[in-house]
């Protein structure tokens, strides 16, 4: 490559001193050398801050950003971002429990810089032993930011992944006082669609990250929350305008209320608590929607009626749900895998979710 430009690399962490050495030596293995690296400590409570400390002190290229106070997760990100250098031509995300495969930011940079418009470029990523995500058709390695977008919106494969396998365009970032949405859980996902309102998407044909299987903390909480569909909801809420046609919002949203319903059905039948129907009360709220009890009471019948005639069926997905639902939840960088750090406060207008 004949030019390299700088790329700034954080790590947001929190008590992570059980992968942090492995997801620094990651950083220093990689082929691409002109790099800086902050590692941002979220007052961490164990050594997660002396070893980012052991390492600054023997390569100049790392530094360590102590927050002045703890701060919940998605502000935390943010507050990583704002550490990235001002020289930076590109920023890159890698959380603590994750690491980088050796040529991850040159195969990044090579795909970013053959094209300026470019201001995401993502991979294949392994989480555990499972290749995660859907590339580009292959050879290919650019898309309109646009039309990956829609396809994504309308239903289809999901491309970007998560911030540990992305490369992001630095001036972008710098661009938006906060990246990410702090009340969204999700936000991550979110960020694609905001940075590709005004860039391109790249894709390497390559597993450059590694991610831990993760059945702790805020995963954990994702699943037993079913807060996905929720940030599919706020997405669609506010970018399909951008990205749809006011057709293909519908159908999309349909599709959407459809799923949803069945899910908070089961959770009925499951007799989930409070903590899980305040949840969803006040995300729903805070995208301007609400739950329809007459319609959830009609998914409730079916689901009722479905288990009377399939036994089986039901038998099954209880065997897959309760081992789960017991699992000791445990502190990722997650800081907080409680509700009441990504709950906004509730009010506003509102609207029905029954179509």
């Amino acid at each position: 490559m004949r030019e390299m430009p700088l790329v700034s690399v954080v790590t947001p962490v929190y008590n992570g001193e059980q992968y942090l050495a492995e997801c620094i030596e990651s950083v220093l293995s990689q082929t691409y050398s002109n790099w800086d690296y902050v590692i941002v400590n979220n007052c961490s409570t164990d050594k997660t801050l002396e070893i980012a400390e052991s390492y600054a002190a023997k390569d100049p290229r790392i530094r360590v950003h102590t927050n002045s106070r703890f701060a919940p997760i998605i502000e935390n990100h943010n507050l990583a971002l704002r550490q990235i250098s001002p020289e930076s031509k590109y920023c890159k995300v890698v959380f603590a429990d994750d690491w980088l495969f050796p040529a991850c930011i040159s195969e990044m940079v090579k795909v970013a810089a053959s094209n300026a418009s470019v201001g995401l470029v993502g991979a294949y990523g392994l989480d555990g032993t499972q290749v995660l995500w859907t590339g580009l058709p292959y050879p290919g390695t650019f898309v309109e930011g646009r039309e990956v977008c829609r396809r994504s919106l309308s239903g289809g494969p999901y491309t970007f992944g998560t911030p540990t396998s992305l490369l992001m365009r630095s001036d972008l970032v710098r661009s938006r006082g906060a990246l990410y949405e702090e009340t969204n859980l999700h936000a991550d996902h979110a960020a694609c669609y905001d940075l590709l309102q005004e860039s391109h998407f790249g894709f390497v044909h390559q597993v450059l990250t590694f991610s831990r299987a993760r059945h702790e903390s805020n995963h954990a909480f994702a699943r037993n929350m079913d807060s996905i569909i929720l940030g599919d909801f706020s997405v669609l809420i506010k970018y399909g305008a951008v990205y749809l046609t006011a057709e293909e919002r519908r159908a999309r949203l349909d599709c959407l209320f459809d799923l949803y319903y069945r899910r908070l059905a089961q959770s009925v039948v499951r007799l989930r608590g409070k903590e899980y129907w305040n949840y969803h009360r006040d995300r729903m709220n805070a995208i301007g929607l609400r739950i329809n009890r007459l319609r959830l009471a009609g998914a409730v019948v079916r689901k009722v009626i479905i288990s009377l005639f399939q036994p089986q069926n039901s038998i099954r997905q209880a065997a897959e749900y309760w081992p789960a639902r017991f699992k000791k939840n445990s502190k990722r960088e997650t800081q907080s895998a409680n509700p009441a750090a990504h709950r906004p406060a509730s009010g506003g207008q509102t609207r029905s979710v029954a179509p």
